[in-house]
């Protein structure tokens, strides 16, 4: 079941690509988070589906 919109999911896209360039040029701990946070917005962006949003009851699909 999808719960994200058109726009969170390009938004997601976005910032996914964007941590994950983060990664890429930083190192250490900051490095290691973006890469999964980055990973885990792409990934929510292409199912569409967010389980923090089931978890707390919220749909910005319409």
């Amino acid at each position: 079941m999808k719960n994200e919109s058109n726009n969170d999911r390009i938004v997601r896209v976005i910032v996914g690509i964007v941590l994950i360039v983060i990664g890429y040029v930083t190192s250490g701990y900051i490095s290691a988070i973006s890469y999964i946070v980055g990973i885990i917005s792409l990934f929510t962006a292409v199912t569409g589906f967010c389980l923090l949003y089931t978890l707390l009851g919220f749909s910005t699909k319409k």
